[in-house]
């Protein structure tokens, strides 16, 4: 009996662990402090019941994606003829117009946005779950299985969600101004991270031999 219960810790320790080295790289994947800016950017017109109905919008819209991509991306990828490196090359494409809109343009900042749409795109897809988080889920279930990655991932997006409801006050914590700085930095974090997928596309589909 004493070896069983040591057996099962065992086991116990070694799924935490597991959990663990799935959550840790989809947090980092995710960004939910990286959302805030752009999040603040697209929803500062609307009132509280739009913003809440986008945060929704973008938790279900990148939950849904993040577990057909888990279950289902490299067979659906493969039946399009379509490889991870352009998925990464594509998505890195719509990140970067993204950040460099927010950048680049200060009109940008106050455009009519539709609240029935943008809590899909782009703040679900590609913000959240984008092709740094779906490659991710394919690279972990390999190893460790996809019932724990899909948890680990959608705990992730989970905290992604707490983040938004509290963009408000963490706004007010940091002022107009501070929240534009923010904005700018996270901007220029974005676009960097947008030329990495690309890169890591581009040497994806043409090693260097």
């Amino acid at each position: 009996m004493l070896f069983r219960a040591f057996q099962g810790s065992n086991v116990k320790e070694g799924n935490m662990r597991d959990f663990w080295l799935c959550f840790v790289p989809l947090f980092v994947a995710v960004d939910a402090i990286g959302v805030l800016p752009l999040f603040v950017n697209l929803t500062e017109d609307l009132d509280a019941a739009q913003r809440r109905r986008v945060i929704l919008q973008s938790l279900v819209t990148a939950s849904v994606v993040a577990l057909f991509f888990l279950l289902c991306g490299p067979t659906f990828l493969l039946f399009l003829g379509i490889t991870v490196q352009d998925f990464m090359i594509a998505g890195g494409l719509l990140l970067l117009a993204i950040s460099l809109t927010g950048l680049l343009s200060d009109t940008a900042r106050h455009r009519h946005v539709d609240s029935n749409e943008v809590g899909a795109v782009p703040i679900g897809v590609p913000l959240i779950t984008g092709p740094g988080v779906l490659t991710t889920c394919i690279l972990l279930a390999q190893t460790y299985g996809k019932p724990l990655t899909a948890v680990a991932a959608l705990l992730n997006i989970a905290l992604a969600g707490v983040a938004m409801f509290a963009a408000e006050r963490i706004t007010r914590v940091l002022g107009q101004a501070g929240t534009k700085t923010a904005s700018k930095i996270a901007g220029m974090l974005l676009a960097a991270i947008s030329v990495m997928l690309i890169r890591r596309g581009l040497q994806g589909s043409f090693p260097v031999r």
